[in-house]
């Protein structure tokens, strides 16, 4: 009864042993085999080799070309057009005659006036001489002396009505199409053309608020508008002071030269405006940066191995990033697979 409790001990502290043995023996090929593939499958990647490189960053935006200065012609008096002394569609200058009202009844108003001006202002010397010798009284001098300034002023009311009856450019510009003919009745309500200064041109856009504080007065930007292969210049020359709360943006105009007269108030147009300029700058790819709980990171490659580096960055645009701190020139960085890199994992540098 010994022996075989003996033998059947014997047995099990056998087999126990064989699989120990196997097992142990597994574990070790396994790990064996697992630095074998490790050492002999570098992950293949591609890498760029930094350089500092000037960065600007520009915001695209929208804007509108206005006109310098834009005015409707009217007439302030009513009356008959007499005579039409501009051409359409052509520039005026300054101070050119652009029609005439018919003011043939003011000037019989006028001559009327100067008549009774010239009476009054007779009467008023007449009672100035006797006042003197204190022949009237000074009530009386004073009323007449109030008279002749009434008929002076009533004079000088319809000369004035009359000097408006000729209708000058306020500015020099391009007037436009005329809305009367001569004997046309018109009011100060009929709209007789529009004087456009194009000359320089406005450009109107609005910046979002986020960008508001780096906007400089008399910066430079540039602009497109459509079917224009031509990039335009302007310099911006005022700021709305205030923000505006519906729509959260400020309001920014700026002056660009037509003297060529490519250009034309109204016209929609694509506005690039500069926000940032770094000079000497190390600018990454954005897919190179890879997001951490403590930062941002990057790698490098480095001996046939890829190292994890820690950076600092600043301006972000649609494909590229500029760092601030943890790269410099010369380094080799990867470009490719670092969702799959390990810090130190073996890399081979695919060259194209």
């Amino acid at each position: 009864m010994k022996i075989k409790s003996i033998i059947l001990a014997l047995l099990v502290l056998s087999l126990g042993g064989m699989i120990a043995y196997r097992i142990t023996k597994n574990n070790a090929e396994s790990d064996k085999g697992k630095d074998k593939k490790d050492k002999k499958s570098p992950i293949s990647v591609e890498v760029l080799v930094l350089q500092t490189q000037d960065f600007s960053n520009s915001l695209s935006l929208s804007g509108s070309i206005e006109a310098n200065e834009q005015v409707e012609i009217r007439s302030e008096v009513a009356g008959i057009v007499e005579k039409i002394s501009f051409e359409e569609g052509n520039t005026v200058s300054k101070g050119q005659v652009l029609f005439k009202v018919n003011d043939i009844e003011l000037r019989a108003q006028v001559s009327q006036a100067k008549t009774k001006e010239a009476l009054a202002s007779e009467n008023e010397r007449r009672a100035k001489l006797l006042l003197q010798k204190e022949a009237i009284s000074q009530e009386e001098y004073d009323m007449a002396s109030a008279e002749y300034r009434t008929a002076k002023a009533q004079t000088q009311l319809i000369q004035a009505q009359i000097a408006k009856t000729t209708v000058r450019a306020p500015f020099s510009g391009k007037i436009g199409l005329r809305s009367i003919s001569p004997g046309t009745y018109v009011t100060p309500t009929t709209l007789i053309a529009k004087l456009v200064a194009t000359n320089p041109l406005k450009l109107t856009f609005s910046l979002p608020e986020k960008y508001a504080s780096s906007i400089v007065p008399n910066s430079e930007i540039s602009f497109t508008v459509p079917n224009n292969t031509e990039t335009f210049k302007a310099k911006i020359y005022a700021l709305e002071p205030e923000i505006e709360t519906t729509t959260r943006t400020l309001k920014i105009k700026a002056l660009t030269n037509n003297a060529s007269g490519k250009l034309i108030p109204g016209t929609f147009a694509t506005i690039s405006l500069p926000l940032t300029h770094v000079k000497d700058a190390i600018i990454v790819p954005s897919q190179v940066i890879v997001p951490v709980q403590n930062g941002k990171k990057v790698y490098v490659a480095h001996q046939g191995m890829a190292h994890e580096v820690m950076v600092e960055t600043t301006t972000r645009t649609e494909n590229s990033v500029v760092v601030l701190s943890g790269l410099k020139a010369g380094d080799s960085l990867i470009t490719t697979g670092v969702m799959s890199l390990k810090d130190e994992a073996p890399i081979k540098v695919i060259h194209k």
